[in-house]
């Protein structure tokens, strides 16, 4: 059984642990399937303490120190410190799922993807859930390889720009994440398109409406966790 932690430090450093094969065919952490099936299984509070660490990752790839007060009042889960605190069990459950390990007394190694779901974990998934994770997979299946490394780029680089990452920086991340060089060209250009698009289109709008009183604010997608499914059609 992996060792878990009995009390919050007032920083925990957090490096990456790296695995060529989940690092290769995972998930981030902020992704939709990640939402769709690994949300059910890990809880709110341990899935967003995820994405919170793969964020750090990206301004930090080879680690930081996280202040675990900080981030526990930032995630909604208080600041207690004991074992049975909030934010220690969300910390604990990815230890127990696999998804991070102790390296060291105030250290922890996390995962920069999540795997696939194995079959222990589908099961645990309600019936109508477990339908649309089979349906995924075939989909999956259907697609050749170079077609789906290339959406899974462009999701991403939508989620980058989205996010306030200009082209160059977007490409640049897609480069460190190991994206072939024509890959991460063609995903931030796609996903620039898009996000102009968008904004050329909100635009419309707000003119259009301008007799009727101020437009309804709307805003872009934040992230692929957030897509519709025009974005995922086109992707």
């Amino acid at each position: 059984m992996q060792r878990q932690l009995c009390f919050a430090p007032e920083v925990l450093h957090v490096r990456p642990w790296p695995d060529d094969v989940i690092d290769h065919m995972g998930h981030d952490p902020r992704s939709t399937y990640v939402e769709d099936y690994w949300l059910g299984l890990l809880g709110p509070s341990t899935t967003w303490l995820l994405r919170r660490l793969a964020a750090g990752f990206e301004y930090s790839p080879e680690g930081f120190d996280l202040d675990l007060a900080e981030t526990a009042r930032s995630l909604g889960l208080g600041d207690r410190s004991g074992r049975h605190s909030p934010f220690v069990r969300s910390i604990n459950r990815t230890v127990q799922f696999g998804l991070a390990q102790l390296s060291g007394p105030e250290e922890l190694s996390v995962r920069r993807r999540l795997p696939p779901l194995n079959r222990a974990q589908l099961l645990r998934l309600s019936p109508a859930m477990q339908a649309r994770h089979a349906a995924w997979q075939e989909e999956q299946l259907r697609l050749p390889a170079g077609e789906l490394q290339l959406r899974r780029a462009r999701r991403l680089a939508l989620s980058l720009l989205e996010l306030g990452e200009g082209y160059d920086a977007t490409e640049r991340q897609l480069l460190r994440w190991r994206y072939p060089a024509h890959v991460a060209r063609e995903a931030a250009a796609w996903a620039g398109a898009q996000r102009c698009s968008g904004l050329l289109g909100q635009a419309g709008d707000a003119k259009g409406s301008a007799d009727d009183g101020p437009a309804p604010s709307t805003s872009l997608v934040a992230g692929p966790e957030h897509w519709t499914g025009a974005h995922l059609d086109s992707a």
